[in-house]
Parts: C-alpha cells; structure tokens; sequence
C-alpha cells in the first residue's frame, strides 16, 4: 500500500486509503460478482479529476500471486489477439488493485473457462441510459416495465444504478449461445418502444434520445463490459453503483432518491445484505 493520503475525490477529499478501506469492507459482497470474471480496471492515478485509463492486461509488475486468464481479444484497438486480465476472486488482489486507484471495477456478463478463455454467459443484462432532461427517475419507470415483460417469461431482474446517471437490470439465465441474450434484449426493447414510444427507446441514434431512456441491449454483446456491484463511480462525489430494492425503484421522485456513495453503501449492506444475492441462485433458460 502506498500514499494512503492522496486525495482521489477533490471534492469530498476521499483519499486513496478511503477507498482501498471501502473496497475491503464491501469484498464479502462485492466478490461473489466479479469472481471468475476478466475484469477490465479503469484507473485514475491523479485523482477522478484526472487523466484516466482502461487497463485490460495485468500490469507487468504485478506480484506472482494476482490470478490472471488469458482471453482473446479479437478486433483489439491495439491490435493484440489476447489480454491476460486480472481475476479477482480474494480480498488481496481487490486491495492491490484499488492500490493502483483502480476506482472502478467493469465485467462482462460471463466467466472464464476452466483452461481460460472466454465462459458460459450467465447473465442478462439492460443497461438503462436516459437522455437528458430524463433522468435515473425516468429510467426507474422503465425499468418496471422492462421487469413485467421479463416476469411473463418467468424470469427475475435485479436492479442496481450505475453509479452514475443510469440504471441496470441484471437477470441470471442459462443460455445455449453468447449470442442470444443480445437477441432477446434487443426484441424486448423493440416492443417496449414501440408500446412506449414517448419514454422508451431501443435505437442507438444519440439525437433521438433527448427526454428518453435509451434500453441498451448492445451491453450483452460479450466483449462488452458493465460497472461491477458496487463498484466505485470517478464522479465529484464517490458515488457507487448500488444494488436498490424494487420498492425503491417503484417510489423513486427524484435523481438524488437512488444515488448513495460509499459510507451509505456500506450502511446498506448492513441493512439488507447483498439485494442480488439472487444472481447467485438458479439460472432459468432464456426463451429463444
């Protein structure tokens, strides 16, 4: 551990020792969700004010110890065929990678295999993005929506923030194919727009998305990433992506109702627990 003091959060004055600390205390709910999952770490070395950088392969001094796999990254921008991604799986390599103020923490919807390489996708995912002037707010109205329509399918979805200005929906399922719960997500996005076409919105068009709440399937594509559970946030304040109740989410009036930084999370977790303990337990099939 090294510069325990250095203020990465200017305006709350959140040291790099906070957030090791915080990341410590959340790891007996935090790790059960990267565990087994390549995890891709966005570092902020001078502070979230700062420059920052997505770091796929494990950095060259790691220690001996820090447990990698190796998978392949077809169309890389660097251009290289594989990454040796960082696996969190213990408490020590969850501190040695906040120690490289590694605030935020991102993973695919699938985990390695048994030999490395890409896993099976064991989630479902819709990342809910509103267009100003909507907000988390709006996307909380989504959200219900998009759950009643997967409960007609028997399937169960776990809502969390993004830590951000967003919302996430997590549904565990067993697939056949990686390629099916992009397919699924975007059908389930095309019918709530059409059915919602003043809220909901199912295309990438960024001019179109102005008071809307873009329903982003593209996140299940498999080289794509979403923010960790309670994953730190580099915004003014440390905020965190936040597992919510559905009764949250049902009475939320205004943006400020579901945004919780990390001495609030952890006052959560000894409240409720982990609110997607439930990803943990059995994986439906998802329709075709």
């Amino acid at each position: 551990m090294s510069n325990l003091d250095k203020v990465l959060y200017p305006l709350s004055g959140f040291t790099k020792g906070q957030v090791i600390d915080y990341y410590v205390r959340v790891a007996p709910v935090l790790l059960p969700h990267v565990a087994g999952r390549p995890v891709t770490l966005r570092r902020y070395p001078d502070g979230v004010d700062g420059e920052s950088f997505f770091e796929k392969n494990a950095p060259r001094h790691a220690p001996e110890w820090i447990r990698t796999a190796r998978v392949p990254t077809p169309g890389s921008a660097k251009g290289t065929e594989y990454a040796d991604f960082v696996l969190i799986d213990d408490v020590p390599t969850l501190a040695w990678v906040a120690n490289l103020a590694a605030i935020e923490l991102h993973v695919p919807q699938w985990t390695v295999g048994p030999a490395g390489g890409r896993g099976p996708t064991d989630l479902l995912v819709f990342d809910l993005d509103p267009g100003a002037p909507a907000s988390v707010v709006e996307c909380c109205q989504v959200a219900q929506l998009v759950r009643a329509a997967l409960a007609e399918d028997g399937l169960s979805a776990y809502p969390k923030t993004s830590g951000s200005k967003g919302l996430q929906l997590y549904v565990p399922v067993t697939v056949a194919d990686a390629g099916q719960t992009s397919a699924y997500a975007r059908s389930l996005a095309r019918t709530l727009a059409s059915a919602h076409p003043g809220l909901v919105l199912d295309s990438m068009v960024r001019s179109r998305r102005a008071g809307k709440v873009f329903i982003d399937w593209s996140q299940n594509n498999p080289a794509k990433t979403t923010v960790a559970p309670y994953s730190l946030r580099a915004r003014p304040m440390p905020t965190v992506s936040t597992p919510l109740t559905w009764a949250e989410v049902e009475r939320c009036g205004r943006a400020d109702d579901v945004v919780f930084t990390a001495d609030e999370v952890r006052a959560r977790i000894a409240q409720h627990g982990d609110l997607l303990g439930g990803l943990q337990g059995d994986h439906p099939a998802l329709p075709c």
